[in-house]
């Protein structure tokens, strides 16, 4: 179990060149207090800032002539403590990391079952690394004698007005949107960075398998149950958690291993707004757990001035994606006082094929391939969204242990008797109501009515139906801008103004 609500630290910008130049100053939308620190290495000097939560130290590690910074939290220390001797200094998820690069190299990040960012400085190298999901975006401007990398967008902008933006360009990376240099480091990837050069050698850590497993029903329900709980375990801290509640399959059964494994009542929190919501059928939930049980309204028009809020915190420019996180930037930015674990079960649809409705298992499976493909640079599930209100987030679904097991489950599987995310309901099908386990999927954006609420604010502004889902990539678009790349604080950005401007850009190009 974990000693902290939240980890060490939840962000990072850090600078490592040749010489000792202090390291630039960062802008984050991650709350929390900043330290800044510097170590001296033998060929290099690596500046840091620190987004932490009190104990900024759990997060950094140095022996010899190698020091690193950590952002996140690792699920599976127990393992990754055999392989060192029993005497090693692996107190914190910093130093156990350190201490198995000292055996492994740079192949440790091989070994890691987490949720963080790291970068290391050892050597002429650098070594920067996202988990398998890359659930922690991180982003870097490499060039020769510095390299400088951050765990959003906004804290490296100011460094490349210092640094020329003719950054090394950075094999498999996403180049990021305006900001001439910087690449997104590609999820389940660590690059191996020349500081000297500033050539960056990319090495994969993990990809989502491509083979389908074979299994029986009660076999493939149990190892569902039995791997989704020990990824909620390592999860839950040893503070109360608090789980996101839709009365869903997949936030339902977060919950219900949550509740068996916390002590008294569990923290459970709905989200709906004045159009629909869906506290019905999360309070069946409730009642079943006994939980603590809290519902919050946000009234239509306040759900999408939060636009920039969400753009601002994903720093995604995809209009589908900022459509499913903005419902949640809104929960998140209701929750007041102080930080808090925790937990939600977004993502199952990804491996489990939960959007598409298909009956005919080619095409689902095709479904699942291009889903597992595709996610990367998406931002799903930054943990920004709910850093920008202090506390931290984590997605037991998208535990690399768990997507081993789903994401190879042959198709017939997932959709079985009529039914979508069939194992996943049989699996659970025990521990909630009947009336959960076999509810129809319903995604958060509908629940919330965040879809047919952003629709209609731009067709009331005047743009045609065929033209809807056009005018929202340039809506985000225009706002990813002024927020990510120009530092305009989202309080100043109007979603209204935004999409007047950009009806009337559409309507001048007809």
């Amino acid at each position: 179990m974990m000693a902290h609500t939240i980890p060490a630290a939840t962000g990072f910008l850090v600078s490592a060149q040749q010489g000792g130049d202090q390291g630039p100053v960062p802008v984050f939308a991650t709350r929390g207090a900043h330290e800044t620190v510097a170590e001296s290495l033998r060929a290099q000097t690596l500046n840091a800032v620190l987004v932490h939560s009190g104990s900024p130290e759990g997060a950094m590690a140095r022996s010899g002539d190698t020091a690193l910074v950590l952002a996140g939290e690792f699920y599976n220390r127990e393992e990754l403590l055999t392989l060192l001797p029993a005497d090693a200094d692996a107190g914190t998820d910093a130093r156990l990391l350190l201490a198995l690069l000292g055996v492994y190299d740079l192949h440790a990040f091989r070994l890691l079952n987490g949720r963080f960012a790291a970068a290391v400085a050892l050597g002429e190298r650098v070594l920067l690394a996202t988990d398998h999901a890359g659930s922690v975006p991180l982003y870097t401007l490499p060039a020769p004698g510095r390299v400088i990398a951050a765990t959003e967008i906004k804290a490296l902008v100011p460094s490349t007005v210092r640094t020329p933006p003719s950054g090394r360009p950075v094999a498999e990376a996403r180049r990021v949107r305006r900001v001439p240099g910087v690449h997104q480091v590609p999820a389940g990837t660590v690059l191996e960075i020349d500081v000297r050069t500033g050539t960056a050698v990319p090495s994969r850590t993990w990809v989502p398998p491509v083979s389908r497993r074979i299994l029986p029903e009660a076999d493939a329900a149990d190892a569902v149950r039995g791997t989704l709980e020990r990824a909620v375990r390592a999860r839950a801290g040893t503070t109360t958690p608090l789980v996101v509640l839709s009365g869903g399959i997949d936030s339902s059964g977060v919950a219900a291993l949550a509740a068996a494994h916390t002590d008294g009542p569990l923290d459970t929190l709905s989200m709906g707004t004045d159009t629909s919501d869906e506290f019905a059928e999360a309070r069946v939930v409730a009642t079943h757990l006994g939980s603590a049980h809290r519902e919050i309204t946000v009234p239509t028009a306040d759900l999408l001035g939060q636009l920039p809020y969400a753009v601002w915190a994903s720093e995604s420019v995809d209009p589908d994606i900022i459509e499913y996180l903005l419902p949640l930037t809104a929960l998140y930015r209701a929750l007041d006082g102080p930080a808090r674990r925790i937990l939600t079960g977004y993502g199952a649809d990804i491996p489990l094929a939960g959007m598409h409705r298909e009956d005919r298992l080619p095409q689902l499976d095709t479904a699942v391939a291009y889903d597992m493909a595709t996610f990367d640079g998406l931002n799903e599930m930054t943990p920004v969204l709910s850093g920008i209100q202090g506390h931290w987030s984590t997605h037991p679904y998208w535990d690399r242990e768990v997507l081993d097991l789903l994401v190879p489950l042959e198709a017939g599987l997932k959709r079985r008797h009529g039914r979508d995310k069939w194992v996943l309901r049989e699996a659970m099908s025990t521990l909630l109501p009947h009336e959960t386990v076999t509810r129809p999927k319903l995604g958060v954006h509908e629940g919330s009515g965040t879809t047919s609420s952003f629709s209609l604010l731009l067709i009331d502004a005047g743009v045609p139906e065929a033209d809807v889902h056009r005018a929202k990539s340039l809506v985000v678009m225009e706002i990813f801008d002024r927020v990510a790349v120009e530092g305009v604080p989202p309080a100043e950005v109007s979603t209204t103004d935004t999409v007047h401007r950009v009806a009337a850009r559409l309507k001048e190009s007809q």
